[in-house]
């Protein structure tokens, strides 16, 4: 029984990324991504009514502004229960608002009260595209020394190129689909969403390395064989170890999702969804990408 030829469907496998990235690099242009206060300031509101009295988001809306309180958005994040972002409220204003709202809806019980500064906000922002510059560095100086033996002619610069360039591919993803979310959903990205792309970034990387270093042991048990030919068969040799690996992260999100909670609810998404990515990308990307690089060499 011949070994299945996933190198020869390299192509098909560069298309179907690009039909998943091209409309969230189309969304993100034209939308952007929707920043939580933890960016942008201001302070996070949420409360629960009694389920005996009649409501909604917008009998809410008209109570809140008629405090003077500039709202942002509200929306339900439970059963009676609603999420309020609110430009900044210091705890005096808070407690009037709290009042207005029980003279409304009765006894209200308020779930979370978190206010951010402008000044952090910005500081927040800065501070996270610190911590992905210096781990995207990081990521490639390691691959760059880790295959610094690989046999000749092949390079380990090419090697790390491949490894960034499927690491970049599952950002794209991530954030792509967060901004479609972030318009359709109203999903915005807070701290917690800068902690998933640091966690898939290790992931993409650790994933892509697995099938690197069999193609590099390859290389040298089957210096006669074609480039494509070494390539396919560790591909297939890793197949089953980094599906496995990815299945068990896979299931213990899905536990998460569903028994998590509303705050890591899109943290936990975001997760997911690029661990799926990142195990697309290591198999069927980076790998074929190394091959296509070769063979254009060639030519």
């Amino acid at each position: 029984m011949s070994e299945p030829n996933i190198i020869g469907k390299k192509k098909i496998f560069f298309l179907i990324s690009g039909l998943v990235i091209i409309p969230g690099i189309v969304a993100l242009v034209f939308w952007g991504l929707r920043p939580a206060i933890d960016f942008t300031g201001g302070t996070l509101l949420e409360f629960q009514i009694s389920p005996q009295k009649t409501h909604s988001a917008e009998s809410i809306r008209q109570v809140v502004e008629k405090e003077s309180v500039e709202i942002a958005s509200i929306q339900k994040s439970g059963e009676n229960t609603y999420l309020l972002r609110l430009k900044p409220i210091d705890t005096i204003k808070n407690r009037e608002l709290q009042n207005a709202l029980k003279n409304g809806y009765g006894d209200i019980t308020q779930l979370r009260y978190e206010t951010v500064g402008p000044t952090i906000g910005s500081e927040t922002t800065a501070n996270a595209m610190k911590a992905v510059l210096i781990a995207s560095v990081a990521i490639i100086i390691y691959i760059a020394l880790a295959f610094r033996q690989v046999p000749k002619p092949y390079s380990s610069v090419k090697f790390g190129i491949c490894a960034v360039a499927a690491l970049i591919h599952d950002i794209l993803v991530v954030v792509g689909i967060f901004s479609i979310f972030g318009h359709f959903f109203h999903v915005e990205i807070d701290t917690l969403f800068i902690t998933a792309l640091l966690t898939i970034m290790g992931f993409s990387v650790h994933d892509t390395i697995v099938v690197f270093d069999r193609i590099r042991e390859n290389l040298q048990k089957m210096p006669s064989q074609s480039f494509e030919h070494i390539v396919n068969v560790s591909i297939i040799q890793t197949l089953a170890r980094s599906l496995a690996t990815s299945l068990t992260v896979i299931f213990t999100l899905f536990s998460l999702l569903l028994f998590g909670g509303e705050s890591i609810r899109w943290f936990v998404v975001a997760l997911l969804i690029g661990i799926v990515s990142g195990t697309y990308s290591s198999i069927f990307n980076a790998a074929p990408l190394l091959v296509f690089w070769e063979e254009r060499k060639k030519r």
